[in-house]
């Protein structure tokens, strides 16, 4: 059993070493204790348009028994973009088990902003996306927030009349599975909402 864990302590070093010589800057260190890297991925232009950070942490047991702990970052990086990515990281993993994956995630995260890049998707522009959101915003909740935030009881009183108002279904929650790190725990929690007045409630 020692051998095995020394074995699989050996890889993880390897690769480490290996990733960062070939990515030199763009390879992070975040905590060599825990086990956590980044690394930033570009679309390989002279001047990027697409970029996406990857972050992983390594268990114990990778790569010969379990797959890293990741997270893509990326402001322009949601929905079906995201899951996409996703499922093929994992595709990866499944179809090289017991290997060292982590060349081929970042390749292949590359590969998909070069897509991008020569695709006719418009450039990122989180500025300009959070202006719109804002805008949107503004038209769902005009009208008496400055009113209603003085006053608790009458902001409560505004929520229950609204809510009486139509008869509308409270959307059904699901709750995700709680991630341990660094004796920090989060869960995510999803509701699909349609209305603003959902979202308040």
């Amino acid at each position: 059993m020692a051998a095995s864990d020394t074995e699989t302590a050996q890889q993880q070093i390897d690769e480490i070493e290996a990733l960062s010589s070939i990515y030199g800057e763009d390879w992070c260190v975040v905590d060599e204790d825990e086990k956590i890297y980044c690394i930033k991925i570009n679309d390989c232009l002279d001047q990027p348009k697409w970029t996406l950070c990857l972050q992983v942490i390594l268990p114990p047991g990778y790569p010969t028994a379990e797959p890293p702990i990741y997270q893509l970052n990326a402001p322009w990086l949601r929905g079906q973009d995201y899951m996409e990515l996703a499922n093929s990281l994992e595709e990866i993993y499944v179809q090289n088990l017991g290997e060292s994956i982590l060349y081929l995630w970042v390749e292949k995260i590359r590969e998909v902003l070069i897509e991008k890049a020569q695709s006719s998707d418009p450039e990122p522009d989180i500025k300009k996306t959070s202006e719109e959101v804002d805008e949107e915003d503004g038209d769902y909740f005009p009208l008496d927030y400055e009113r209603i935030q003085k006053d608790p009881i009458q902001m409560l009183n505004y929520i229950t009349s609204e809510s009486q108002e139509v008869d509308e279904e409270l959307p059904s929650i699901h709750h995700g599975n709680p991630v341990t790190d660094r004796r920090s725990t989060f869960q995510a929690h999803l509701a699909p909402v349609v209305t603003p007045r959902q979202v308040s409630r």
